[in-house]
């Protein structure tokens, strides 16, 4: 059975003018189904970009990454933008949230996108809003919420999630309560089989 997602031999080069900067050297990776990883090591040593690569928002200058055995890169773009909105989610070093939605409306974006019924996306939101305990913040936009929480791919329930760093609070420490309970109201969901898939 092949694993759920797997980089053989990755390599990413960058340009800086005419000088080649080598950030990954044949990096490989395999997880499984149900099976959870962290990436950790100094800053700067192309964690960042690994995540990216492997997550298909960056190609790499060499080697494959694979979903359930399909190379993904052998995907068009368009296909590889469906592919990251119905089983990809996101969570980045910064939320990248639309500051003129409101924190249900981010939410409930990836749904809306992939042509839900508003009234599913938004019950998805608000269960997931809830969780990361922002239900009395639903119409708050942004820029008035802390930078603590980061629900718009856990509401969205994706087979594979990739995150740039631990959810934080706005104090700055970690909070993996919230992400703990945002991964097992996650796992509820695929068991009911009301998954909503995630935006790319």
């Amino acid at each position: 059975m092949a694993p759920l997602v797997e980089a053989r031999e990755v390599h990413k080069s960058y340009w800086l003018g005419e000088k080649e900067i080598h950030v990954l050297r044949g990096a490989s990776f395999s997880l499984g189904g149900g099976e959870m990883a962290s990436l950790v090591g100094p800053s700067g040593v192309g964690k960042s970009t690994f995540l990216h690569v492997i997550g298909t928002l960056d190609p790499p200058t060499a080697g494959s990454v694979f979903f359930d055995g399909r190379d993904a890169f052998s995907m068009s773009e368009e296909e590889l933008a469906q592919f990251r909105n119905r089983s990809v989610g996101f969570v980045f070093q910064f939320h990248y949230l639309l500051p003129e939605f409101s924190a249900l409306q981010n939410v409930a974006m990836p749904g809306l996108i992939n042509r839900l019924p508003r009234e599913k996306a938004e019950a998805l939101a608000r269960e997931m809003l809830e969780v990361v305990g922002l239900s009395h913040r639903l119409d708050h936009k942004p820029g008035e919420l802390s930078g603590g929480a980061c629900p718009d791919a856990e509401a969205t329930a994706p087979a594979r999630r990739r995150a740039d760093r631990q959810p934080r609070r706005g104090d700055g420490r970690g909070h993996p309560s919230a992400a703990r309970r945002a991964e097992s109201a996650a796992g509820d969901r695929r068991h009911r089989g009301d998954a909503q898939p995630a935006a790319g």
